[in-house]
């Protein structure tokens, strides 16, 4: 069985890599979904979550910003941020929403809302 080699990385660090058999991104243009053998694309990530179905079970990503590449099986997400699931403090997140709706922030309160979706996934 084909499998494509993925790789999420952060502006910091690296966050996830491995083999999956089907990765789900958003970006500009609209959602994406990658299979093996999938045509080669390029595009840029808008915030929101990331699904990898990984070989040994699902991964869930919050990113923020970044770029989605996919050619000859391997997909490359490059996020300015990026948080695995298990990684979000959902309290912190909310804490940060709240701030947010005070201060009038749109793009914080975006980001703090989809790690809390997220986290809940």
């Amino acid at each position: 069985m084909a499998t494509l080699q993925v790789e999420l990385v952060a502006a910091d660090r690296a966050v996830w890599s491995g083999e999956a058999s089907l990765v789900l991104a958003r970006t500009l243009d609209g959602d994406i979904g990658v299979l093996p053998g999938h045509q080669p694309v390029l595009g840029i990530l808008v915030d929101g979550s990331v699904t990898i179905r990984a070989t040994d079970g699902t991964i869930e990503a919050a990113v923020h910003g970044g770029f989605f590449s996919v050619s000859e099986n391997r997909v490359s997400i490059l996020a300015e941020t990026a948080e695995l699931a298990s990684e979000i403090d959902v309290q912190r997140a909310e804490r940060a929403a709240a701030r947010a709706r005070q201060s009038g922030s749109q793009d914080d309160l975006d980001r703090a809302e989809t790690r809390i979706r997220v986290a809940s996934l």
